[in-house]
């Protein structure tokens, strides 16, 4: 994370003053400006944690705030400690700790011996703007507090942050689930992770998911998110990218007045729609969107100079072909739509998984448009394993989506996610 302080804005800040309100020194409305409420709370942090109270979140203070940023904390275990103490002192459960640490024993609690003890909120949160810093902490916290979780680094993003994967479930059925190709549809992202920490969840308390018992789900499935396939991009957006780098894109952006900066922003941070960089017709792709006037690096809808030549999606097919899935979906936003097939090509079964998936989620089963319809990262799934693969376009409105539009979004995808990963 970048340095915090009076005048801050953006994701980052609203992801500081999250977890100044989760280490009860608010109530500070996550709005993403640095004023002096946000100052008056991180001093008391601050002084509270033995540090100089500045109002200034550098590198010792962001260290110090690491527990209420991942959701959880490592206790050392002295004479005397009983699991139902360390949880009531961190605001814990007996439940969650035996979930986060699955080899204790509750009667050899030996002196010395470090326990990760999750604190009492959720590790995702659904009311502040995505960003890669984010991305970083939920994906410690998660693994921290379900250790069945498994995480990859697949590749690194054109400014070098890291893509991830998540993995979680040990069944035969193979699926890989895909969010934010495009940097204004982060909204994704945030499914996506608070899906993974639902069924976890769910999973340790022996409850259901979209209709499903969560460990029925995790016996038949072995489910893996990559849920921010445009970290820099997303960053971007959301008012988290570093000065250097957003003047870097904001020059590119100039020369396109008409696209809105930086919210109409779908690219990566080289100028590359990842969702156009697919080898499943690039060329007609191409010729689309260079009649249309994008002919090299812009906001959007620049295919680049050949399929896979940006990183993020080199590195997404590469582990595409690794993982083998039996199904793909890939997450954007605007239409509340469901686009199944490429061409004319439709793998058995799935037309009529896709209506399934429509009929849980409300959202309508079609064709992808004839300007979209090329080098997507659907398309070249389809092409290339003739297994069933599945744009979902979540959601109503403007891009980037209000957060005020994520509960509907989520209601309407629980059913479809689990539907899609039991197939």
């Amino acid at each position: 994370m970048q340095i915090l302080k009076r005048g801050s804005a953006g994701a980052e800040t609203a992801l500081l003053q999250t977890a100044l309100n989760r280490a009860q020194l608010g109530p500070l409305r996550p709005d993403g400006i640095f004023g002096p409420a946000t100052e008056r709370a991180l001093m008391a942090f601050q002084r509270r944690e033995g540090l100089v109270p500045d109002g200034i979140a550098g590198n010792r203070t962001q260290a110090a705030l690491t527990p209420w940023y991942t959701g959880y904390a490592v206790h050392t275990v002295v004479p005397g400690d009983t699991l139902w103490r360390i949880a009531g002192r961190y605001g814990s459960s007996l439940s969650a700790l035996e979930t986060a640490n699955p080899d204790l024993d509750p009667f050899d609690l030996r002196p010395g011996r470090r326990l990760t003890v999750p604190l009492g909120f959720p590790v995702v949160p659904g009311d502040i703007p995505w960003c890669s810093a984010l991305t970083e902490f939920a994906v410690r916290g998660l693994t921290a507090r379900y250790p069945p979780l498994r995480r990859e680094i697949l590749g690194r993003s054109a400014g070098g942050r890291p893509l991830f994967a998540l993995t979680m479930g040990e069944g035969p059925r193979r699926v890989l689930f895909t969010a934010a190709h495009h940097a204004n549809e982060w909204i994704t992202g945030v499914l996506l992770m608070r899906y993974a920490e639902t069924v976890l969840s769910a999973a340790a308390a022996g409850e259901a998911v979209g209709g499903v018992s969560a460990e029925e789900l995790l016996f038949r499935s072995r489910i893996t998110l990559v849920p921010v396939v445009d970290p820099d991009g997303v960053d971007l957006v959301t008012g988290a990218l570093p000065a250097r780098e957003r003047a870097e894109a904001a020059a590119v952006a100039a020369g396109w007045p008409s696209i809105p900066f930086p919210a109409g922003w779908k690219a990566n941070l080289a100028g590359v729609d990842l969702n156009l960089q697919y080898p499943a017709m690039w060329e007609a792709a191409r010729e689309i969107k260079f009649a249309q006037g994008f002919t090299g690096p812009a906001p959007r809808d620049y295919v680049g100079t050949a399929p896979l030549s940006a990183p993020e999606s080199r590195a997404l097919a590469a582990y595409t072909r690794q993982e083998d899935p039996d199904l793909i979906l890939a997450y954007h936003t605007q239409g509340n739509v469901i686009y199944w097939r490429f061409l004319d090509l439709a793998p058995e079964g799935a037309r009529e998984l896709g209506l399934r998936l429509a009929r849980v989620s409300g959202y309508a089963l079609e064709d992808a448009p004839f300007a979209s319809g090329y080098a997507g990262y659907k398309d070249w799934f389809i092409q290339s394993f003739d297994r069933p693969g599945y744009t979902v376009e979540a959601g109503l409105g403007e891009n980037p989506l209000p957060l005020s539009r994520f509960e509907e979004i989520w209601t309407a995808n629980v059913p479809l996610l689990t539907a899609a990963a039991l197939g």
